[in-house]
Parts: structure tokens; C-alpha cells; sequence
């Protein structure tokens, strides 16, 4: 007889009522959780939609239109006329500094000194040799006085026949050799004197003096280096002790393009415009026109003078100036309207600002001409005094409520 394996108890795979419950409420929670999550994003962008942008607003104004047109526009540096690194005219040590960034100095004052033992001490060799001398000088003149009254008792015994003619020619010969020796010992002290200028000179140039009165801009040594005219030391040797600047001179220097050069003329009046100060247009005029021209770049350097001067006008900073010419620009020179640069924004290739008006904002194209600093002239679509948009999003829209920063 065959013997059948047991078959398998199945209805322990079965789940039970209890367990069933639990996985079915476990379900409901995740689905529950799910709406909710669904139903705040759609609140919170509901909310955000909503809400106004906020922006920044600025105020178009005018401006006198100038009387004259501008002929050319060019960019260049203010410069200096007269700018000096002053340096000493021997070799030494500093030992004393009295130079700093800042300082104003006047003509002859004192900016370091160096180091004068040696000048020091060849000024007081030479005044001991011309002391030496001057005493053998001394002697000599005594030796002549001598010397001379011994010819003439000469002279009166050679007449008188008692003294032979050699002892006349001894007597002369001895008067005249101190005269010969005096004179020479004469140009040796003249020799010593020479030297002890020289000297002096030496001793002097270890003060260095501002060559005029100006401003130091730069300190170019320090207590302990060597300071030398020219490079002796290699790179251990400073050439230079300071750099003064005479702000007096301030001009400013321009490149222009050599086919534009006949539109300047010596005198002109220009507009100058600092970079650091776009706000603030300086008159000025051509003072002149460097008679060469680069051939690298093609340009004529121009100088012009500033009208009046200003503490704030410093050498090396950028400036944008605008040759004028004498006819008017404008029948009555009519007032012009600036608005800020980061107010026009460009849309399909045309400038379009947005106007606040009673919390909307109000789209509108304009046309724009020259810029000024950080603005820019509206030729048409603002009027003086309208209220521009210049901070806020991208999207802005036409009739568009927004929030005003304050």
C-alpha cells in the first residue's frame, strides 16, 4: 500500500479580520496626509499670487537743456601737470622720515634724512687743510716782511760800495721766492675753500626738500633703506623717496580719435564728468592739443583745464568729458527730462518704463537719448515729476497692483 504526503494546511495563509482593519486604516491616513499636502500648496499659491510685488520707486525730473550741442565725447584721466618722485642726489641710509600719504608740504620742507657721518667728516678734513694752509700762509707773509727789509739794507750797502752786486741779486732773488710762495700757498686756500663747499654740498644733499608745494601721494622709503639717483644696489636700493603732487595742476588728459581731432579747437568749452561724482558736470575748456599723434591707436592727446578747481578732483581718476560747440542745441534751451538708467527695461527691443500711479503700476514705452551718469535723458512718454518703477520683479504687468518699499 502507497503512502500520500500530508497536504498543506491553507487556511493559514489566510489574513485575519483584525489585520485587515489596521492595513486598511493605515492606507486611509496616507491618503488623508496626501490631501492635505495638496490643499496647502494650492492655498499657499493662492496666497502668493495674491500678494502685491513689492518695488522701489524713483522721481523723473528735468533739467536746463545746455544752449550748446555737443560736438564729441571722449574718456580719459585727470593728471597732474606737475608730479615729482623726489629722490636724493647721492647714496645713503635714511635715518629719519618725515614723508606721509596725505601730507600737504610746502616748497623746501624737509621730507628725510640721511645718513651724513661721511659727508660729516670729509667737511672737516677739508676745513683742516685749508686751516694748515692758511697758517703756512701766515709764515710766508712773515718770511717777505723779512725778506724785504733785508734787500733794501742790501740795496744801501751795494751803494754805498760795501756790499758786492751778488749779495744785491741773493736778497732780491729771496723777497721775490716768498712772493711766488705766497701766491701759490693763496691758490691753495682757494683750492681748500673749494673743497670745503664741495663738502658742505655733500652734507647738504643728505636733507631732501620738496622741490614745490604739493600734496604726497606716495612713500617710496624707509628709516634704514638705501636710497640712491640710480639703481646702484639693484633691486635693496630705493630711487625714490616720495611722490609729490601739486593738486593746483590738476588737468585732464584725453585720447581722441584722429578723424574727430578738427572738432577740437584750443579754448573750446567742454563738460567734464568725474566717474566717481556722475552727478556732478564740471565745466571746463581745451587748454591744448599735442601737435602728434599714435600711431598705434590713432589718437591726438588732449589736455583741458578744469574752469575752478575742487578738493574732490584727484589725479588718476576716470572722467567722461563732452566737447561743445557755440550753436545752440535747443531753440530756448528746453528743459530735458532724466529718469534712472535701471528704470528702462527693454522688452522685444523696445525701452518701456512702469509708472506708479494709486498702488498699480502702468506700462509705457518711451524714447530714450543721451545718457548722464547714472541717468538718461527721456525724450518722449515721462513728464517731469512721474514716479518709476526701478526695483521689483521681472513679470510686472501692466495695471498690476504692487507694494511700495519704503
Amino acid at each position: 500500500m502507497v503512502a500520500h504526503p500530508p497536504e498543506p494546511d491553507l487556511s493559514a495563509l489566510k489574513i485575519g479580520e483584525h489585520a485587515r482593519a489596521r492595513s486598511g486604516s493605515k492606507w486611509l491616513r496616507w491618503i488623508a496626509a496626501a490631501v492635505g499636502a495638496c490643499f496647502l500648496v494650492f492655498a499657499l499659491g493662492f496666497v502668493l499670487i495674491g500678494r502685491a510685488p513689492s518695488v522701489q520707486l524713483a522721481t523723473a525730473h528735468s533739467v536746463k537743456g545746455d544752449t550748446r550741442v555737443a560736438l564729441l565725447n571722449a574718456s580719459g584721466y585727470v593728471t597732474p601737470r606737475r608730479r615729482a618722485t623726489v629722490a636724493a642726489k647721492i647714496t645713503g641710509r635714511v635715518v629719519q622720515m618725515y614723508a606721509e600719504e596725505g601730507m600737504v608740504v610746502r616748497e623746501g620742507q624737509v621730507l628725510a634724512v640721511l645718513d651724513e657721518s661721511d659727508a660729516q667728516r670729509r667737511l672737516t678734513s677739508a676745513q683742516a687743510d685749508r686751516d694748515a694752509t692758511s697758517a703756512a700762509l701766515e709764515d710766508l707773509r712773515v718770511n717777505l716782511t723779512n725778506a724785504e727789509r733785508e734787500l733794501r739794507r742790501t740795496q744801501g750797502l751795494e751803494q754805498a760800495g760795501v756790499a758786492s752786486p751778488q749779495a744785491l741779486d741773493l736778497a732780491r732773488t729771496t723777497a721775490e721766492s716768498y712772493r711766488a710762495r705766497i701766491q701759490a700757498t693763496e691758490e691753495q686756500v682757494q683750492a681748500a675753500d673749494a673743497r670745503i663747499k664741495v663738502a658742505q654740498q655733500d652734507l647738504d644733499n643728505c636733507i631732501v626738500r620738496s622741490p614745490f608745494a604739493g600734496v604726497v601721494v606716495s612713500k617710496d622709503a624707509q628709516v634704514g633703506e638705501m636710497v640712491s639717483p640710480v639703481s646702484a644696489g639693484g633691486g635693496f636700493t630705493r630711487t625714490g623717496i616720495a611722490t609729490i603732487v601739486d593738486m593746483n595742476s590738476n588737468e585732464i588728459e584725453v585720447d581722441v580719435n584722429e578723424a574727430y581731432i578738427a572738432r577740437v579747437q584750443p579754448g573750446q568749452p567742454v563738460t567734464a564728468v568725474l566717474d566717481a561724482y556722475p552727478d556732478w558736470k564740471i565745466p571746463s575748456h581745451v587748454r591744448t592739443v599735442i601737435p602728434t599723434a599714435d600711431r598705434q591707436k590713432a589718437t591726438v592727446k588732449v589736455r583741458i583745464s578744469f574752469d575752478k578747481l575742487d578738493p574732490r578732483i584727484l589725479p588718476d581718476m576716470g572722467v567722461k568729458v563732452t566737447f561743445l560747440g557755440d550753436e545752440p542745441a535747443t531753440a530756448q534751451g528746453a528743459p530735458r527730462v532724466l529718469a534712472p538708467q535701471n528704470a528702462i527695461r527693454q522688452e522685444n527691443g523696445q525701452s518701456v518704463v512702469f509708472l506708479y500711479r494709486d498702488g498699480k503700476v502702468e506700462r509705457r514705452a518711451v524714447r530714450v537719448g543721451a545718457t548722464q551718469g547714472n541717468d538718461a535723458e527721456i525724450i518722449a512718454g515721462v513728464v517731469d515729476g512721474d514716479r518709476l518703477v526701478i526695483g521689483g520683479p521681472e513679470t510686472l504687468r501692466d495695471g498690476q497692483r504692487v507694494d511700495v518699499k519704503q
